[in-house]
């Protein structure tokens, strides 16, 4: 079984978990998601293991692919992990609608990229 975790491996999770994110919210307002609490704690869930697999990218891959915010995800756990019952769930529906489709496109570049060499 071929079981490498490398850099590749751990960007494949974070689009795993962008993915899901995207395709459990799309259409719904900040209203309806709040309603649902259960998707809250799942999102909230899966941006904290975005995250943590970003920490484990190598740092010469995060510094040639500096244009990927690798500071905000970890930003944006900690103040989950920290402030979790207290989260401003507008940053939360903010990320989820603005800056989550972009960062899967580069991501998902960022593989074919690889692919392509």
């Amino acid at each position: 079984m071929d079981n490498v975790k490398d850099n590749q491996y751990y960007i494949n999770k974070i689009i795993t978990d962008l993915t899901f994110i995207l395709e459990h919210t799309r259409g719904l307002s900040q209203q309806e998601l709040e309603s649902i609490e259960i998707l809250v704690d799942s999102v909230m869930f899966r941006l904290i293991q975005i995250s943590e697999n970003s920490d484990k990218l190598t740092e010469e891959f995060k510094l040639a692919n500096s244009a990927v915010p690798w500071r905000a995800m970890k930003g944006l756990r900690n103040r989950i992990v920290h402030e979790y019952g207290n989260v401003d769930l507008s940053v939360v529906y903010d990320t989820i609608n603005n800056d989550i489709p972009e960062l899967l496109e580069e991501l998902q570049e960022l593989l074919n990229k690889r692919d392509e060499e």
